[in-house]
């Protein structure tokens, strides 16, 4: 590696300003501590004048005029940040579901995997992981057929593709809170009335023998009819993942086939479908690592009945209703297991490929 300074008066003056303005920043909020304020702004203007102090390194460095030192130099602080809140909290969550933090106080006694003994005897725990499991297959069915379906349509090259494309592309702009809240009033209305939202539909059309409790419906049905607004929002995704990949395949390669005299059908059975095998494979990781720890979406459905509940939910309310911290931590770790079981290996493999490329 090598060092080129060249020293610049106006940017020598920036660094040196910005490191002054975040030195009187941090001395002045550390004696008085915002006391106007509370303790939240404190941390807070620890971090802006910290980031200040940075942005004068950041100045120097670039006089140095190298790219590799000056890159170090920008994602020093994203990487340190990366290791406290997600890999420091991720080994901080072991240590507290391995100990019997129950309660306000801190307790962190060392149990070993008791926590874990007792949830895999917990009833409730394996209703949770047999939804968990049934939500994900659902899921990651529907949105494969209904967007590799979608998919097909819109390679015919119709027009006004790109209406349609963002049509149904639409859905995933949406948050699970609001899709969640808004198909929950379409399934089960406030007002408990069986005859209302889709149900209404259904009564119009003479179709009262499809009128459903929906996702207040026992197991189950129940857990089955919830999986609907998450297809609805994520099947458009996988539509433009599929479009994407059949877009990518050479029209040659069709021309080819249509020449030697193969329909359509085959074309997609023998060329088409083979060729998005990976794009498949990305989908499913990417589907099945959202449903492995869906929250949010239940939540907003509204349904209070346990049988539908999955491990997120248990999670909170062990934690946090419950206070008993270190079986919540455990549900966690559980979660982020599954999680990394799925999509570990897809990244090991992805960059095997690219090395070999």
């Amino acid at each position: 590696m090598t060092f080129k300074f060249k020293l610049s008066l106006p940017k020598l003056l920036i660094a040196i300003a910005l490191m002054l303005v975040g030195i009187f920043s941090i001395s002045l909020i550390s004696r008085t501590g915002l006391i106007l304020f509370n303790s939240n702004f404190t941390s807070i203007g620890l971090l802006v004048s910290g980031l200040i102090f940075y942005s004068g390194i950041i100045v120097i460095i670039m006089m140095f005029e190298n790219e590799i030192l000056l890159a170090i130099t920008l994602l020093f602080p994203s990487i340190v940040a990366v290791a406290i809140f997600v890999y420091g909290f991720i080994g901080w969550s072991i240590r507290v579901s391995l100990s019997k933090w129950k309660g306000l106080n801190p307790d962190f006694t060392w149990v070993g995997l008791a926590q874990y003994r007792e949830l895999f005897h917990d009833p409730r725990f394996l209703i949770d992981v047999r939804n968990t499991v049934m939500f994900t297959v659902l899921f990651i069915a529907g949105c494969l057929l209904i967007g590799l379906t979608l998919a097909i349509l819109l390679d015919q090259r119709l027009k006004g593709e790109a209406i349609f494309r963002s049509l149904y592309l639409f859905p995933m702009s949406i948050s699970f809170i609001a899709a969640g809240v808004v198909w929950g009033w379409l399934m089960n209305p406030a007002t408990g009335d069986r005859t209302a939202g889709i149900n209404l539909i259904f009564q119009k059309l003479g179709l009262t023998s499809l009128i459903s409790l929906w996702h207040s419906t026992p197991q189950p049905w129940g857990m089955a009819f919830t999986v609907i607004p998450a297809v609805w929002m994520l099947s458009g995704y996988t539509m433009a993942l599929y479009l994407g990949g059949m877009r990518a395949i050479s029209d040659d390669l069709r021309e080819a086939a249509r020449v030697d005299g193969a329909s359509e059908f085959d074309i997609y059975r023998y060329i088409v479908f083979p060729m998005l095998q990976p794009v498949t494979l990305s989908a499913v990781i990417i589907l099945g690592h959202m449903s492995l720890k869906i929250f949010d979406l239940i939540v907003a459905l509204g349904n209070k009945d346990i049988r539908l509940d999955v491990p997120g939910i248990y999670m909170w309310v062990t934690t946090f209703d419950g206070t008993n911290y270190a079986q919540g931590a455990a549900i966690g770790i559980l979660m982020l297991i599954s999680v990394a079981v799925l999509v570990v290996p897809y990244l090991v493999q992805s960059m095997r490929t690219e090395t070999r490329l």
